[in-house]
């Protein structure tokens, strides 16, 4: 049976993703993950927004239109959140975010089961990746509770990976997968017995690929932390540290467990021992909380830190949550007028931080319209013409100026 199985939403969604076209292949179907025309559809959806729900629902219809008889299955966060929104007689069968390789036991059933998460980390899931860059998680689940945020509900508390599963998976891993993106939905709390995050990316580093991580919470960085990153020989420094607001007023509000000085400090350390280190960020605007006066405290405040890019998100009001049950939602129009507000900013400090850069280290992903892209160590996505190279080669150049979304270089 050809299987179409459509990703919404994060890194960990794209992993499960891949380890259940994995398992599907097994099994002796044809599985892939564009969309396009099958039998069956299995969207793997997202809640960490109304907008990513309402996504994740118009996806159904979009899977009608390559095939009306198909069957359709819904598994993922937006199913956990509100099942009821997916129980429609043209859906086949609808799981949450818990076993997702269990849908493939409902395959010409008609119903839903929504289960309850367990304390231990589901390492059922493998994922044989042939993409240059593979995610590779070892995390999933959330004890944070920012008063803004419905995933610990969607996810379930904070759960961690084995360190030898992890080195295992990374090691299965063609050769022609150059690069693997350390992913979970709270990586920062990972935990095996008495080890931590770094123990894991050492571990990581002995494997001998080139590394990265997807995201990082600011307390888990010290002197020691970053003096063990520092030697880790395949490590590509891009820090992608969570902020949401340059407000210590808002920061309280969110819940959210430091202060914008002690952020900043952070930033400092990195850039310390990590000269032209990447550090990227999200941003949270329009909190419910938020005044103008707030609002110029976080502009303000991305300019002093420097970042190298923004991930602007306007607040999305959930259901569930401390703040949609304590504050009044802001308008639509404040919302957004502060958003472009500070892209304009975001795209200032990216294209000074890109021109910042000399040369490049880059993993080359993709020939398009003339041009190989990939993205450097310190995440420049870079542009050059194409030559006597080929999609998966590592390849130096220096930055001829800003192009597109990034750079174009010239490869030695």
């Amino acid at each position: 049976m050809k299987i179409c199985v459509v990703t919404l939403g994060c890194k960990v969604n794209q992993y499960e993703s891949d380890a259940l076209i994995f398992k599907l292949k097994e099994l002796g179907h044809d599985a892939v993950g564009d969309l396009e025309v099958a039998d069956a559809y299995i969207i793997n959806t997202c809640a960490v927004t109304n907008e990513a729900e309402r996504k994740s629902r118009q996806m159904i219809e979009r899977c009608r239109k390559f095939n009306k008889d198909a069957e359709i299955y819904v598994i993922g966060c937006a199913s956990q959140n509100k099942c009821e929104q997916f129980e429609d007689r043209t859906i086949n069968f609808v799981l949450g975010s818990a076993n997702k390789l269990d849908i493939i036991k409902h395959f010409g059933e008609h119903g839903h089961e929504i289960e309850d998460f367990t304390d231990e980390y589901d390492d059922s899931m493998t994922s044989a990746q042939t993409r240059t860059r593979a995610f590779i998680k070892v995390q999933d689940g959330c004890n944070r509770f920012c008063s803004y945020c419905l995933i610990p509900y969607v996810r379930g508390r904070s759960r961690s990976r084995k360190i030898e599963s992890v080195v295992s998976e990374i090691n299965s891993l063609p050769a022609t997968v150059k690069e693997v993106v350390i992913v979970g939905i709270d990586v920062s709390s990972f935990r095996d017995g008495d080890k931590t995050l770094i123990d894991l990316l050492e571990a990581v580093d002995s494997c001998g690929r080139r590394w990265r991580l997807s995201s990082m919470e600011d307390n888990i960085i010290s002197e020691e932390f970053i003096l063990r990153l520092k030697n880790c020989k395949n490590f590509c420094p891009h820090f992608h540290l969570s902020l949401q607001s340059g407000s210590d007023a808002v920061l309280k509000k969110m819940n959210r467990k430091y202060s914008t000085e002690q952020f900043f400090e952070t930033t400092q350390l990195i850039r310390k021992h990590f000269d032209l280190a990447g550090i990227t960020t999200d941003v949270i605007v329009g909190f419910p909380t938020e005044t103008e006066e707030n609002f110029e405290e976080t502009l303000d405040f991305v300019k002093k830190v420097k970042f190298s890019d923004l991930h602007i998100f306007p607040y999305s009001k959930r259901n569930g949550t401390a703040a949609t049950k304590l504050y009044k939602d802001l308008p639509k129009p404040v919302k957004m007028k502060r958003l472009y507000r500070l892209q304009e900013v975001g795209n200032e400090l990216k294209n000074e931080f890109i021109l910042s850069n000399k040369e490049v280290e880059v993993l080359v992903e993709e020939e398009k319209e003339g041009y190989y892209t990939g993205y450097s160590k310190n995440y420049i996505k870079c542009y050059f013409m194409a030559g006597n190279v080929a999609v998966g080669d590592i390849v130096k150049g220096k930055i001829a100026g800003l192009f597109k979304d990034g750079a174009l270089i010239l490869v030695k």
